[in-house]
């Protein structure tokens, strides 16, 4: 009884330790062991490289969007802002705000050859529009400075231009549902416009939709004179946009309309945050189940160990012993299957990219196809907190898995375990 000397926790320890090590006549008892801590190592993984994906996922859309549009926007109630330039100036020094840009916003219908597409038609000050997103960082074939007034260019989606058949230096015919009213009716407005470059913002609702043109051009195009559409604002605190806009609305009075990007697409957001945790509930279940293995495990291990147990308590082991020796047996079981689930996580959250890329090639499919999921690739953000949360349920649940049948061990009464030993 060397380890007994050293204290009862410390034998223990051991003797859990031991039972970890299954003997050659009992085989089935470490498959079992084998198959809980592979359900644990399983569900960590998954769940871990789930939720990396989602996050990255959230984060990827969340720049992507404000590359596109600005943080907030202030738009006059009858759809135009007549004195744009007096509240530009007021709300110029406003606390948060970094940047100020007005625009011209409509819808209208492509033409070109024999085919159509309808567009949302997104009008900018070239020189402005720099400071108050970073669209002009995903054009290609010309940049904004391609935008003159009155030379009516026109940048369109990649996949804008690609449905029409066109290409940078084709021609199409901008129309909208404002009608000229002429002898033989009211005829839709309509303006050719020379291609100057695509987009290519990496998200299908954009990429598919969107067609930016000269602030200028757009106004001759919507007869508004000198008005524009709104304001579109850059705050120093992105998150805080919807506050600050609103701040902004009500200290100028009058009647104004007033969103933000979070509010322009609130349900990309909400739906990855239920999709988080549906995924996390799932996943979860299946971490439970390898409890349940857990206990099934310890349960026929305290079966085979009766009289082990007996003649402890006979040499005055307490049952507060016989019950450590039983968790230890769990718990190990728990954290090598975490531990293990932990690296293999972390191992497919950094290199999704090539994982998906292999199984895409292996099923010869598109898993991530941005028609649906508005982006190209599959990201992925690894957050720690996440990562500590999974861990850390992970080993609660094996440590309870344990607490029933090390109960039922600390209970065993050394004369009814003895009794049918020969």
């Amino acid at each position: 009884m060397n380890e007994r000397s050293r204290g009862p926790a410390a034998y223990a320890w051991w003797i859990g330790a031991r039972y970890l090590r299954a003997r050659r006549e009992n085989r089935f008892v470490g498959f079992i062991s084998g198959i809980s801590m592979a359900g644990i190592a399983l569900g960590v993984a998954v769940l871990i490289a789930v939720l990396s994906v989602m996050n990255g996922f959230e984060r990827d859309l969340q720049t992507r969007i404000l590359g596109v549009v600005s943080h907030a926007t202030l738009e006059g109630a009858e759809g135009r802002l007549d004195d744009w330039e007096e509240l530009s100036r007021r709300t110029g020094d406003w606390p948060g705000v970094v940047a100020i840009a007005p625009f011209v916003e409509g819808r209208g219908m492509l033409v070109a050859a024999d085919r159509s597409a309808a567009v949302q038609l997104h009008a900018v000050e070239p020189a402005e529009e720099r400071a108050v997103s970073s669209l002009h960082l995903h054009l290609s074939g010309g940049g904004l400075e391609q935008l003159e007034p009155g030379a009516y260019r026109i940048l369109l989606g990649h996949l804008l231009a690609a449905e029409l058949a066109v290409a940078a230096g084709d021609t199409v015919l901008v129309v909208i549902a404002q009608g000229n009213v002429t002898p033989a009716g009211v005829a839709p407005r309509m303006r050719r416009f020379t291609v100057a470059g695509l987009i290519d913002v990496g998200m299908y609702e954009y990429d598919r939709g969107l067609a930016l043109l000269h602030i200028e051009d757009a106004r001759r195009l919507f007869r508004l004179g000198d008005s524009v559409t709104g304001l579109r604002y850059a705050f120093t605190d992105g998150a805080g946009a919807g506050r600050q806009i609103r701040e902004i609305a009500e200290s100028l009075g009058g009647s104004y309309m007033i969103s933000d990007w979070s509010r322009r697409h609130a349900n990309f957001f909400r739906s990855i945050q239920v999709t988080k945790s549906i995924m996390f509930i799932v996943l979860l279940l299946v971490m439970a189940v390898a409890a349940f293995n857990i206990i099934s495990t310890l349960v026929m291990v305290v079966k085979e160990k009766q009289a082990d147990i007996a003649i402890l308590r006979t040499l005055g082991g307490t049952p507060r012993e016989v019950l450590t020796i039983f968790i230890v047996q769990g718990a190990a079981i728990g954290i090598a299957g975490t531990g293990a689930g932990v690296a293999l996580g972390l191992l497919i959250a950094h290199n999704i990219t090539a994982v998906v890329g292999g199984l895409e090639r292996l099923l010869g499919t598109t898993l991530v196809d941005p028609q649906v999921y508005f982006i190209s690739e599959l990201p992925a953000d690894v957050q720690s907190g996440d990562v500590i949360a999974i861990a850390v349920t992970a080993l609660l649940l094996g440590v309870a898995a344990t607490l029933y049948p090390a109960w039922r061990a600390a209970a065993t009464q050394p004369a009814d375990a003895l009794r049918h030993e020969v």
